[in-house]
């Protein structure tokens, strides 16, 4: 099945026809379809400062010197993944350490893989709940621990009493939500990365990648929870 055939949104340049697509519909369409492999990058120059990692445009120009096309990681010498799959995955094994160099460029790639988007955690509200529950003939009850004694005064006599008290934690835990969504922006921002490096880099041939990307914060819109029958992992 060629690429012409998969999607159905065209863009016209020149004499070319292309398909307009966002960064995510890109990936989904290299990785998933394409069955594209990360090509990943040799070691950094020494004297580089920053640690940026290879930009899309220097790794493309080297390949392009050569007169030789991307080989997809050198793993599949007879492959029939489509060239702008290649590229689309060298722009993502590009990705600069300062927005998760490769652990970034692997999650993308098994996400748009998969189809799929990080776990934002759509609709999640902390509860405070019992931290440990029992049951028994009578049904179930939380748990509870001795916190200390008291003396209380019943039928005219002082009696020492147990105080006993009911362990509790949140769940799901603020942390958890506020970590999983701040690996949802991390990926975002990653995202934007790969956008901006495809469109500046002017190297597919077949695809226009668009300015579309999902919700920076999908969880602070009126809307996040029609999102939560969205598929996320």
């Amino acid at each position: 099945m060629s690429i012409h055939s998969r999607f159905p949104n065209r863009s016209t340049t020149g004499t070319r026809t292309k398909r307009a697509l966002g960064v995510q519909q890109v990936l989904e369409w290299a990785f998933r379809m394409e069955k594209a492999r990360l090509e990943l990058p040799g070691p950094p120059d020494p004297e580089r400062s920053e640690g940026l990692g290879f930009g899309l445009e220097y790794m493309l120009m080297q390949r392009a010197a050569l007169g030789c096309r991307i080989d997809g990681g050198r793993y599949k010498p007879d492959s029939s993944t489509h060239q702008d799959a290649e590229v689309i995955a060298a722009c993502v094994a590009g990705l600069p350490t300062s927005l998760g160099g490769l652990r970034m460029a692997i999650r993308i790639a098994e996400l748009a893989r998969a189809g799929m988007t990080p776990d934002w955690m759509p609709g999640a509200v902390p509860r405070c709940v019992p931290i440990e529950m029992k049951r028994n003939q009578h049904g179930e009850r939380a748990i509870t621990i001795p916190v200390g004694t008291t003396r209380v005064l019943s039928r005219g006599k002082w009696r020492t009493v147990e105080l006993r008290a009911c362990p509790v934690t949140f769940s799901p835990h603020p942390d958890q939500i506020a970590a999983a969504r701040r690996h949802y922006e991390h990926w975002w921002l990653a995202l934007g990365w790969v956008r901006d490096g495809l469109i500046a880099g002017g190297m597919l041939r077949s695809i226009e990648v668009t300015e579309v990307i999902p919700r920076r914060e999908p969880w602070a819109s009126p809307s996040s929870r029609e999102q939560i029958g969205n598929k996320t992992v």
